[in-house]
């Protein structure tokens, strides 16, 4: 889907192709929809495509006058299975050109939910750099958010885990984890990313001091949630560890007390197993033989019991 918008009184607002400033280009669309844009506009196709690839990396390229930015945004996963990740990464393709900027995305993105929500009363289209500059921001925003949300999930499931060690807990882990290696891939690509357009002065603002401080935070924004990104996971990992040596302890805990429990109870096995051999033993025809094997089978097992409580192994 194309939609065409420009700016009438601090609105954003539907605007005829050859009026608009901003081109959003957004899924569901076909092959022949991106051939139409990238001859009506004169920009090359592999702009349009490329930021359409799921696993297309953090970039920037320029060819004659048209201008192409790709940076990743993270985006909640459709994915029905309980085996994938919360959250992935998808890019979203920023396109300048003289007059007029595209933008191109899957759904679900930071693009999107701007355009839902209307924040663009004191935002100037035509402004390209501030533009670029304020997708990132929001870009940068959410990654926040998501690095928050992910942590809180992870807070639950670990007080839930204090109490039980269900295969369900453990697999909601494994998702943040899945999820967290997305965020912290795009985080450290979107980095080098803007500390190359900073270096080259992609956008021309160099010279524009509003802007280069804008610029600057959204670095150290980005920087922060690298930061977080890095401290999540690594508390996830050692969580996971954690409770990988607690199962296990708990595993040798169960084995060895049921290995005591049979080597008690063999006793009295072996004794009685023994006096009913078809063999002439002692006091084998004595009435209370068999309440004697029994006491002798109970001072054993106590004996041994309390053996294995001396020892700690009980």
């Amino acid at each position: 889907m194309i939609s065409y918008f420009q700016k009438h009184n601090d609105a954003l607002v539907q605007a005829e192709p050859a009026d608009a400033l901003w081109i959003h280009v957004t899924a569901p669309l076909d092959h022949s929809e991106l051939e139409y844009l990238a001859k009506a506009e004169n920009i090359p196709l592999d702009f349009l495509t490329d930021s359409l690839d799921i696993d297309e990396r953090s970039r920037y390229e320029r060819e004659d006058d048209v201008r192409l930015i790709v940076i990743n945004a993270p985006v909640v996963n459709t994915e029905e299975q309980e085996s994938d990740a919360l959250y992935i990464t998808a890019p979203i393709g920023i396109i300048l050109k003289p007059g007029r900027i595209i933008t191109i995305t899957a759904s679900g993105s930071p693009v999107d939910e701007l355009i839902l929500k209307k924040r663009f009363r004191s935002f100037d289209l035509s402004d390209h750099k501030l533009f670029v500059l304020f997708i990132f921001e929001k870009t940068v925003w959410q990654y926040l958010d998501v690095l928050k949300k992910l942590n809180l999930k992870r807070n639950l499931i670990e007080r839930e885990l204090y109490n039980s060690s269900r295969n369900k807990e453990l697999q909601q882990l494994l998702r943040i984890e899945k999820s967290l290696v997305y965020m912290l891939n795009s985080l450290s690509v979107n980095d080098l990313l803007k500390q190359k357009m900073k270096r080259t002065d992609f956008l021309n603002i160099r010279e524009i001091e509003e802007h280069q401080d804008l610029f600057e935070d959204i670095i150290i924004d980005n920087s922060q949630a690298l930061e977080m990104a890095n401290v999540h996971t690594n508390l996830l990992n050692g969580t996971m560890e954690a409770y990988a040596s607690i199962i296990s302890n708990n595993l040798n805990l169960v084995i060895h007390r049921l290995t005591t429990i049979t080597i008690v109870l063999m006793v009295p096995t072996i004794v009685f197993s023994f006096y009913g051999m078809n063999l002439d033993l002692p006091l084998k025809n004595y009435a209370l033989t068999p309440y004697l094997m029994i006491f002798i089978s109970l001072a054993i097992s106590i004996a041994l019991i309390a053996i294995f409580r001396r020892s700690g192994n009980v």
